[in-house]
């Protein structure tokens, strides 16, 4: 996988419960399965993304938490962080920002994957925006000084130097990842999530087919079936080749 292979340990900053799948999870799936470690960290727990008049707050965030709990399973991935920010009050205060770099500093990822808050020309929600800033901010500079948020390293944590971002949803994608052994998984693990996709009730087929479609469209001209489409964001760039880390060591 272009710029993912020499990682080991992946974090995916994700602002709502489905969008990981959405935006990576085929990745994520794949990434599992060649013996990564995989971790989801939810900003917020979607508690009013219904149209169910039934539905409290509570009881769609419960409701949403199971289903993203079923999702990661099916994707292989072991671990879910909630921090449980409500739906569209995600902040970018120094608290916040503060709970992202404590969980890097914890989990020490070489890289981290949310979605880009920079796109232009459609619509990006409020809390996508403000997931994908805060993840840049706490990737560079603050988890890597020790000067910002020290109660960590009170608590036991160090400093941690994340080498790269990538980026769903992009408008200039850079990387492209074959999804094709994983895409089914991916499909799945996106019907977990029920009370976004009702649809997958009513015709489960028709459903794989756009997701399918959709990849592949990603995969056009890159000598894959299907894919999936990032913006590699360079922090600290991964030596791919002896002569460059020969270079990065000097």
């Amino acid at each position: 996988m272009e710029g993912l292979d020499p990682c080991q340990r992946v974090l995916v900053v994700i602002p709502h419960p489905d969008d990981g799948e959405i935006g990576c999870g085929g990745t994520a799936a794949r990434l599992v399965q060649e013996g990564k470690e995989v971790v989801f960290l939810l900003m917020t727990n979607g508690d009013k993304g219904t149209e169910d008049v039934s539905l409290s707050r509570e009881a769609l965030a419960r409701i949403r938490r199971g289903e993203q709990q079923e999702a990661a399973r099916i994707l292989g991935v072991k671990e879910v962080v909630f921090l449980d920010h409500g739906d569209g009050e995600l902040e970018t205060d120094r608290a916040t920002l503060g709970e992202l770099v404590y969980h890097i500093r914890r989990l020490k990822p070489d890289v981290v994957l949310t979605n880009d808050p920079f796109r232009r020309t459609f619509y990006i929600h409020r809390d996508h925006r403000h997931a994908g800033l805060l993840t840049i901010d706490a990737v560079f500079p603050y988890a890597r000084d020790r000067l910002h948020f020290p109660e960590h390293l009170a608590q036991g944590l160090t400093t941690h130097k994340v080498a790269e971002v990538f980026f769903w949803g992009t408008e200039e994608p850079d990387v492209y990842v074959d999804v094709g052994e994983t895409l089914e998984l991916k499909v799945r693990a996106l019907a977990a999530h029920r009370s976004q996709f009702p649809q997958v009730a009513e015709d489960e087929g028709r459903f794989g087919k756009w997701m399918r479609e959709w990849a592949a469209r990603n995969a056009e001209g890159h000598g894959m079936q299907y894919a999936e489409s990032f913006r590699q964001y360079g922090i600290r760039r991964i030596p791919f080749k002896e002569e460059e880390k020969e270079q990065s060591e000097q």
